[in-house]
């Protein structure tokens, strides 16, 4: 097998190069500078939609203002319990038969091997004390008051009774934990 030479400056128009010489770019440098570029105008519109979605959530959260949306009937369920708890005070929602179940107790914090962040201690001895949560009040500020629960009853692993609670009426202030 012979390997034939070929002369660039003598082709005939069989033996074209493949690639035509005003196709091959001129320097490296040119194609990086395209390159960034590139790169900047897609860092910059990854920008400009962050800050967008950001302040077209923001926007959407202070018109809902604490409403939730489509709810209809419950409105702002998301209770903020103030500082300044008086008796007859109801927080979470508006209605009663929501929550298909009910207790009365002295709210106390804590739970039960992780089930459950606050409990309501009632009269009977620790059989009667109702473990609970809640995704919408903050039963912190409550603690020590005598309150109503409504909510829902879960099965508990630890707990005998677990409940989330959707509403909350203070009964009485500042109440001992009963026995």
């Amino acid at each position: 097998m012979e390997i034939k030479t070929i002369d660039l400056d003598k082709l005939d128009g069989a033996n074209k190069p493949a690639i035509e010489p005003s196709a091959i770019p001129l320097s490296k440098n040119n194609n990086k500078h395209m390159s960034n570029k590139s790169n900047l105008l897609i860092v910059t519109l990854f920008l400009v939609v962050a800050v967008a979605g950001f302040f077209t959530g923001a926007t959407l959260k202070t018109r809902a203002s604490g409403k939730l949306v489509g709810s209809g009937d419950i409105k702002n369920i998301q209770a903020e319990v103030s500082d300044t708890v008086k008796v007859g005070d109801i927080y979470g929602s508006p209605d009663e038969k929501a929550f298909n179940t009910t207790a009365t107790g002295v709210l106390d914090k804590g739970g039960l091997s992780g089930e459950g962040t606050h409990k309501l201690v009632r009269p009977g001895g620790l059989s009667q004390t109702v473990y609970m949560t809640s995704s919408v009040i903050d039963l912190d500020t409550l603690v020590g008051h005598q309150v109503t629960v409504w909510g829902e009853t879960f099965k508990g692993q630890k707990a005998g009774w677990l409940m989330d609670v959707g509403r909350v009426k203070v009964e009485n202030l500042n109440m001992p934990l009963p026995k």
